[in-house]
């Protein structure tokens, strides 16, 4: 059933405070650079989240642009597009499953960062199929990709979330509670599924991207806010230049950027590699051929018609609305 308007608007208030509070609560990340205008960048704990935060710190891309910048940490992308609503973020990271916001006009996509892979259905051992977790118990984080993987791989089973006991839950109690057998099932991720694996070896996957990617692709995205790119689109051209960069060089010396990620994250780099290999890294060439033959817009006009059917969006959105590829090949002049 789609979101009545008033519920959305809840929604939209309720997550504004959270993010408003997750922004008051946690400390900010390394900062880099010299003087100069300062960069509120949010991301997510993982590869496709801090990859290219990491390269830009450790090389000095930021201050390279005349930037300094304040990164900080998020558990998921909606708190981040509620950030940059409220003008408590510029900049974020956001999966898949949180494309429709921006489609819904709440943020602006200034570049396409990986094809993810990442997520899963999982489930608890002894139980091997969609039909099987009818009745049962799934968490899920609300909004994410974890969210659409699930509702994907219900309907190729002919099911709905309504013959589940869906409980929304917050990534790490996911984890917590799967790992507890305290529900049947989860939309998630990695590198979070991991650790629950380390608890539960034999952890079933229901799920993952690649079964539905001849119907939709699973772009990751960095996001800004709609009146940043109004209004500073001088800011945004400089952000856009240290993100070229740090996604040529992504590409180019893979192994070096995961061990600059798992230096930022403070993780072991086997982890973070891990990660890695769940996604397809794009390069900064590429990135802009796919721009200008519209297979990015591609992507989003399929992720459209999904986010459409599962109630998330009205109405089938044109991305030239909200996917700000002119000003990503721009920034690379």
């Amino acid at each position: 059933m789609r979101l009545s308007r008033t519920r959305r608007h809840l929604t939209a208030a309720l997550a504004g405070v959270a993010a408003t509070a997750l922004l008051a609560a946690c400390g900010s990340g390394d900062s880099s650079g010299g003087s100069g205008d300062t960069v509120r960048f949010g991301y997510i704990n993982d590869f496709n989240g801090a990859s290219l935060i990491a390269i830009a710190e450790a090389k000095g891309l930021w201050k390279k642009h005349g930037l300094t910048a304040d990164a900080k940490v998020f558990t998921n992308g909606p708190l981040q597009i509620q950030a940059l609503g409220t003008e408590n973020l510029d900049f974020g990271y956001i999966g898949p499953g949180a494309m429709w916001l921006p489609a819904s006009g709440q943020a602006k996509v200034v570049a396409i960062n990986t094809l993810g892979n990442s997520d899963r259905v999982l489930a608890q051992p002894g139980i091997t199929s969609m039909q099987e977790l009818e009745g049962k118990t799934v968490a899920v984080p609300e909004g994410t990709s974890g969210d659409m993987i699930l509702s994907l791989a219900l309907k190729k089973a002919g099911m709905t979330k309504d013959d589940l006991k869906v409980v929304p839950m917050d990534p790490s109690t996911i984890v917590s509670a799967v790992s507890s057998r305290k529900v049947d099932g989860a939309g998630f991720w990695y590198p979070a599924a991991a650790t629950i694996k380390k608890q539960i070896p034999d952890l079933v996957e229901l799920a993952k991207n690649t079964d539905f990617e001849d119907e939709v692709s699973f772009p990751t995205a960095f996001v800004a806010g709609n009146k940043l790119v109004a209004d500073n689109p001088e800011k945004v051209k400089k952000v856009l230049a240290v993100l070229r960069e740090a996604i040529a060089f992504r590409s180019e010396h893979t192994d070096e950027a995961i061990s600059l990620t798992a230096e930022k994250l403070k993780i072991p780099a086997d982890q973070v590699k891990a990660d890695a290999a769940n996604n397809k890294v794009l390069g900064v060439e590429e990135l802009d051929k796919l721009t200008r033959d519209g297979t990015i817009d591609k992507w989003l006009k399929g992720m459209n018609d999904y986010f459409v059917e599962a109630g998330k969006l009205e109405r089938p959105v044109d991305p030239e609305k909200y996917y700000t590829g002119d000003l990503f090949i721009g920034a690379g002049k």
